[in-house]
C-alpha cells in the first residue's frame, strides 16, 4: 500500500514523495530500535518498519546546512558497505569531501603515525552510512570529539551519532538518492548552486553496480 502525506507537506519536500518511495528510501527492516522510534512511520503487515520520509527530508536539509559551514576538505565520508562505496565516492568528488571506503583501518583518526595506503586523517566532521558496520569510525570520532552524521535504518543503535538521517541504508537505490540529495543541498548551502538549480549529474550516476547482495539487502534495493 502506498504511503501518503498531506498535499501541503508533500509540496515542501526536496523531491516528490513518489520518488522517495520508488527508491525504497522508507523501507526499514523487521527490527526497530528504541533510539529510532521518533523516525518510524508505521509497521507493515509483513513486519517491516516504515521510516517517515518527512523526517528523512528534514534531516537531509539539516545535514546539508551543517556540512555547508565546513571547508569540504575537512569532511570525511566513511563506508564499509559495498553498495555505499559508489555514492560516497560520487558525493566526495562533487563536494570536495574525502572518501574513506572499504575496511576502516583502526587508528585512521587517532594514530598520527599511521602511514602507507591508509593514512592518518584529521576531519572536522564525518558521515557514515551505517552505525553498525562503520562502528570503528564512530568510535574513533567520538573519542576525539569529531561530530558524526549517520544514515540510520530502523535497526540501528544511534549511540555516538550526533545527527541521524533516517533511511534505508542498505539498498543501492536508496543510498544513491540520499547522497545525490545531500550533494545537491550541500552545494546549494555553500552558494555553489542556486536553490532552483539541479545537479548536472543524475541519480543513476550515484547508484552502485549490482553485485552479490546480503540477506538484509534482498528486496530493499
Amino acid at each position: 500500500m502506498a504511503e501518503s502525506i498531506p498535499a501541503a507537506e508533500e509540496e515542501a519536500l526536496l523531491i516528490p514523495l513518489e520518488d522517495y518511495l520508488a527508491a525504497g528510501l522508507h523501507i526499514g527492516t523487521s527490527s526497530g530500535m528504541q533510539s529510532m522510534e521518533p523516525f518510524i512511520y508505521r509497521v507493515r503487515s509483513d513486519g517491516l518498519f516504515v521510516l517517515d520520509v518527512r523526517r528523512t527530508d528534514e534531516r537531509i536539509r539539516v545535514a546539508a546546512k551543517y556540512l555547508g559551514r565546513y571547508d569540504p576538505t575537512h569532511i570525511a565520508a566513511c563506508s564499509v558497505r559495498t553498495y555505499a562505496i559508489t555514492p560516497v565516492k560520487r558525493f566526495c568528488k562533487m563536494s570536495g569531501a574525502t572518501p574513506i571506503v572499504g575496511r576502516f583501518i583502526p587508528g585512521t583518526f587517532t594514530n598520527p603515525l599511521l602511514r602507507g595506503e591508509h593514512q592518518f586523517a584529521e576531519p572536522s566532521v564525518i558521515i557514515v552510512t551505517d552505525p553498525h558496520v562503520d562502528s570503528q569510525a564512530i568510535k574513533e570520532a567520538t573519542t576525539i570529539g569529531i561530530p558524526v552524521i549517520a544514515l540510520c535504518d530502523s535497526d540501528n543503535v544511534t549511540r555516538g551519532v550526533d545527527l541521524v538521517i533516517p533511511c534505508n541504508n542498505k539498498g543501492r537505490n536508496s543510498l544513491a538518492m540520499i547522497f545525490w540529495l545531500l550533494t545537491r543541498q550541500m552545494l546549494r548551502e555553500k552558494g555553489e548552486m542556486t536553490p532552483e538549480e539541479d545537479l548536472s549529474t543524475r541519480i543513476d550516476d550515484f547508484r552502485a553496480p549490482r553485485g552479490r547482495r546480503s540477506a538484509a539487502e534482498m528486496g530493499r534495493e
